[in-house]
């Protein structure tokens, strides 16, 4: 490393951690320690857009389901393969250690945004049984292939992962992966789009990447 970095951030956040930092600035541990700041950054900026898709994502699919199945646990009915049972169960399991009683609501928020993305997959079947006839309807505004769909979203699962667990996300294509999600909102809800647009910090956390990383200036959160 051409300089150090302070005592304290190799204390509280681990050289393990912070080694990855240093690597994609070459070495230069004073623009290691810009980087990881800006990856929070960035992370929180993102963490809006990300939460309104999650949520529109599994009420959309739900509320189709349930009126497909005419039941609000159509899990317990649908041809779910056996990794979406195995799911279930876990959410199942999980909300039964801090609720006495579990209602459908209660599983619904506990299945992973993973899990609901998972349902348009092509696997078991999946295309015939939930996209064909009840999972095209909960993308009003999508006129596309399904495996298009799937693989934007499964792009945004890796993201919000690494989100949400506090992992590198400057390395990606973020300004790709911000179109994708407004993109997939707008297919969901055009008016809950266009009220994510308006709190959306990313478009200028993400234009000043260059200054940060050059240390022309501080992050600002």
């Amino acid at each position: 490393m051409t300089n150090r970095l302070p005592a304290w951030m190799l204390r509280d956040l681990s050289l393990p951690r912070l080694r990855r930092y240093i690597r994609a600035a070459h070495g230069d541990a004073q623009a290691a320690e810009r980087l990881y700041w800006w990856n929070v950054e960035v992370s929180s900026a993102l963490f809006g857009s990300l939460h309104c898709l999650e949520l529109a994502l599994r009420n959309a699919l739900h509320t189709a389901l349930a009126r497909h199945y005419g039941r609000p646990d159509w899990w317990t009915v649908a041809p779910l393969n056996d990794r979406g049972q195995r799911l279930v169960n876990d959410a199942r399991r999980s909300c039964g250690r801090r609720l006495r009683r579990i209602t459908p609501d209660d599983l619904v928020a506990e299945l992973s945004f993973g899990f609901w993305v998972s349902l348009l997959s092509h696997g078991s079947g999946y295309d015939r049984h939930f996209w064909v006839p009840v999972l095209h309807a909960a993308f009003p505004h999508y006129q596309g292939r399904r495996d298009r769909l799937y693989r934007e979203l499964t792009s945004l699962v890796l993201l919000r992962n690494r989100v949400m667990h506090h992992e590198p996300v400057h390395h990606r294509h973020l300004a790709a992966d911000h179109d994708t999600i407004c993109r997939v909102l707008g297919y969901l809800s055009p008016e809950l789009a266009e009220e994510t647009r308006t709190m959306d910090r990313f478009p200028d956390v993400l234009a000043g990447r260059a200054d940060v990383l050059s240390g022309a200036r501080p992050p600002r959160f």
